[in-house]
């Protein structure tokens, strides 16, 4: 893809998203965004080999007052816990960040979850630049400033709101990424289509063998498209108190699974898949979608070589257990992300649990 792409974030922070190849070498670009002298990069032990010295030697290109530290997580959901980010401040005090320092999350959503983390809390936050290497972490996790870790409890129980400065979204670097993890990025922007949009959704039906090809220029509409329509939403609902929450269509689900497996199963992408399915299967048995529709979803994602079934070895109970500590739901009630059909999102309060189980059930 030779096109660079922007978006813009509006709202009382501001931001650019940039989508393009070659931005990891861009220095200047980036260095206009660290206001002191301090940088910690933050980066995982697959992407850090790879990338993490280009980005110190652009930035030190650029702006030779810079002290630039690196801080590199084991890779893998289980590293986004309250020990690495306990490590991740020690690092920040190392380096003797001051209030204008600056991390740059070099990596995928755990990464960017746990890097913009440790910046809203060190010294009550400091800036965050998200530089995603993942094709999920472009078109989600890097975007709208939702930062976490993950308990025993449960995935993403402790966090904060803490928009990054910019966002820069280097396309090159899908060439290394694994084709089981650029499968589960296209289960987020599926995930787009199937909320608000169903142009987006018949769009994706027709582009399956390139997207799965790693064609640039389709996977950078791709992008750009899903960005968008975070960006309009995040911008209105900075704080997930309203329209937000359609953006976890599917992730209630996904997140029991992913925390009864330990992280050890299915990644993110591939729960959501799972979740979406769920959530349309439930949606039918509630009478506010046909079955088509959910057929329609089911046959989308096989095309995409995802998952569509609740994973052997997991129980009904015990995955509804984990719903049960969502952080939407309200008085101990479970609220779902459910839908009317294909680009008709909503959320759904006083669900049965009953008929949730069913659904787990099959």
């Amino acid at each position: 893809m030779s096109v660079t792409r922007s978006v813009e974030v509006a709202g009382q922070q501001p931001y650019r998203i940039v989508i393009g190849p070659g931005l990891l070498g861009g220095g200047a670009a980036m260095s206009e965004h660290v206001r002191g002298r301090h940088v910690l990069l933050v980066s995982d032990s697959t992407v850090a080999p790879l990338y993490a010295a280009t980005v110190r030697e652009a930035l030190h290109a650029a702006r030779d007052d810079l002290m630039v530290g690196t801080f590199v997580l084991t890779a893998g959901e289980a590293s986004k816990n309250l020990d690495s980010f306990s490590a991740a401040i020690d690092a920040l005090a190392t380096l003797g960040t001051n209030r204008d320092g600056c991390i740059f999350a070099l990596g995928g959503g755990v990464v960017g979850d746990l890097a913009g983390f440790a910046a809203a809390c060190w010294m009550r936050g400091i800036d965050c630049v998200q530089l995603p290497t993942t094709l999920l972490a472009m078109v989600d996790s890097s975007v709208g400033g939702k930062t976490a870790v993950d308990t025993r409890h449960g995935k993403n129980l402790v966090g904060a709101f803490h928009p990054p400065r910019a966002v820069f979204a280097d396309t090159d670097t899908l060439r290394t990424l694994p084709r089981r993890e650029l499968r589960a990025g296209l289960a987020e922007v599926i995930k787009y289509g199937a909320i608000r949009d169903p142009r987006l959704f018949q769009w994706l039906e027709t582009v399956n063998a390139e997207l799965l090809a790693g064609d640039e220029d389709t996977l950078g509409l791709a992008i750009a498209g899903s960005c968008e329509h975070k960006a309009e939403i995040v911008e209105r609902d900075p704080l997930e108190r309203g329209e937000r929450a359609l953006l976890n269509f599917g992730h209630t689900f996904a997140h029991a699974i992913e925390t009864e497996q330990g992280y050890g199963g299915l990644n993110h992408g591939e729960a959501v898949a799972v979740g979406m399915l769920l959530a349309a299967r439930l949606s039918a048995m509630l009478g506010m979608a046909d079955a088509a529709d959910a057929h329609r979803l089911e046959s989308m994602l096989l095309s995409y070589q995802l998952p569509i079934a609740v994973p052997d070895g997991l129980g009904a109970e015990p995955l509804l257990a984990r719903m049960r500590l969502d952080k939407k739901n309200l008085a101990g009630r479970l609220r779902l992300v459910l839908w009317r059909g294909v680009g008709r999102a909503e959320v759904v309060a006083d669900v049965d649990e009953s008929d949730v189980l069913a659904v787990l059930n099959g």
